[in-house]
């Protein structure tokens, strides 16, 4: 029995395409129809999907190096505190790691749960309401985090 074939994708000299055998289409999970719209020119989801590469890295680092400071270098969990966060934040450089870690984390969440409410959402309507729930849960935390780590006043009675 001859192991070589022709066609491709063959198995134990079946052939499982050829030409009178061609691989199936995959249809996309949304044609297009009349009233989707033209697709536009920003790319969007190509910065949006960079974003994702990029933020993820720094996330790593930002994250990271959160855990080996607070949590070995400066004498573990019992050590934290609302003392130990005043410390912190009395310094330019923690507010600026921790609002740079709040806003990559909320900013790399949203835009993953965007991607899947884009997959799965089949109805317009119900991917529009999600959307806008979504951002208006994200700006809310963003802004009301920033908020608290650069008003936040150690001496609060």
């Amino acid at each position: 029995m001859s192991t070589e074939s022709s066609a491709i994708g063959s198995v134990e000299g079946v052939s499982l395409y050829d030409v009178d055998n061609p691989a199936p289409v995959i249809e996309p999970p949304r044609k297009r129809t009349g009233k989707t719209p033209k697709g536009s020119r920003t790319n969007f989801e190509m910065y949006a999907w960079l974003f994702m590469r990029l933020s993820g890295i720094v996330l790593v680092v930002l994250v990271l190096g959160h855990l080996l400071i607070q949590l070995v270098l400066d004498g573990g969990v019992s050590k934290i505190g609302f003392a130990f966060v005043a410390g912190r934040w009395a310094s330019p450089f923690w507010q600026l790691w921790d609002l740079a870690m709040l806003w990559l984390a909320m900013l790399h969440g949203a835009n993953g749960l965007r991607t899947v409410i884009n997959d799965y959402a089949e109805r317009e309507n119900t991917r529009f309401w999600l959307k806008m729930l979504l951002y208006t849960a994200t700006v809310f935390t963003v802004l009301l985090g920033t908020l608290v780590i650069f008003t936040f006043d150690p001496n609060i009675r």
